[in-house]
């Protein structure tokens, strides 16, 4: 059985998530709160096998870093952003949104997504693109639920006024990718309260 739990980070409240089997555990989207993090992931007690990178705004890779060098970690990323994470101007950390942050420089991720099956710690998930919002967005769709980043929100969708956002697109993949699945998937986004798939068909003022 694959567990799941949320941990909002940071002044932008975003969502990392922890996955977990019996022996191993994913980190999803470490944002910021490096220490805390690490409370969290010795508090469950796997072992880390990766970071998975739902896409690279500063929000989402802020501690990346730091759990990627505590645990000796890979991390996966879409090819498509991989040169984000080592720019502040692409990952948004360098555009003077916040007071006192400084600019995001994480190194290269040792591994880019293929749209495919993975299978990483005994966990196995299908990653799908769900660009929109950046160019790079993908979401992991695990059998008992999925996690979609930025792309899909409790009644609402991502923003698409960023670098490489794009509206029209943004609503493709989620018709596509995300509404295809089954209507009592849990959904698991980036920011807010999860969700379930047939809700957000049935009621997302987006589509309906």
């Amino acid at each position: 059985m694959i567990q799941i739990e949320g941990f909002v980070t940071g002044i932008a409240q975003e969502n990392c998530y922890l996955i977990y089997n019996q022996k191993n555990l994913l980190i999803v989207d470490p944002g910021s709160e490096g220490d805390r993090l690490v409370k969290e992931i010795e508090r469950v007690g796997k072992t880390p096998q990766a970071i998975l990178l739902t896409h690279t705004h500063y929000d989402h890779i802020g501690a990346v870093e730091q759990i990627r060098n505590k645990y000796d970690i890979p991390v996966y990323v879409s090819a498509l952003e991989q040169e984000w994470l080592g720019d502040p101007i692409l990952n948004l950390s360098g555009l003077g949104r916040h007071d006192n942050m400084p600019d995001l420089i994480v190194q290269p991720a040792e591994y880019e997504f293929e749209m495919t099956e993975y299978t990483i710690g005994g966990m196995t998930f299908q990653v799908v693109p769900t660009p929109g919002h950046s160019i790079g967005s993908v979401s992991f769709i695990f059998d008992d639920f999925v996690v979609v980043g930025d792309a899909l929100f409790r009644g609402s969708i991502g923003r698409t006024d960023l670098y490489t956002g794009d509206m029209q697109q943004l609503l493709y993949s989620i018709k596509t990718y995300l509404f295809t699945l089954p209507r009592e998937l849990p959904a698991y986004p980036g920011h807010g309260e999860a969700t379930t798939i047939g809700r957000e068909v049935d009621t997302n003022p987006f589509f309906n």
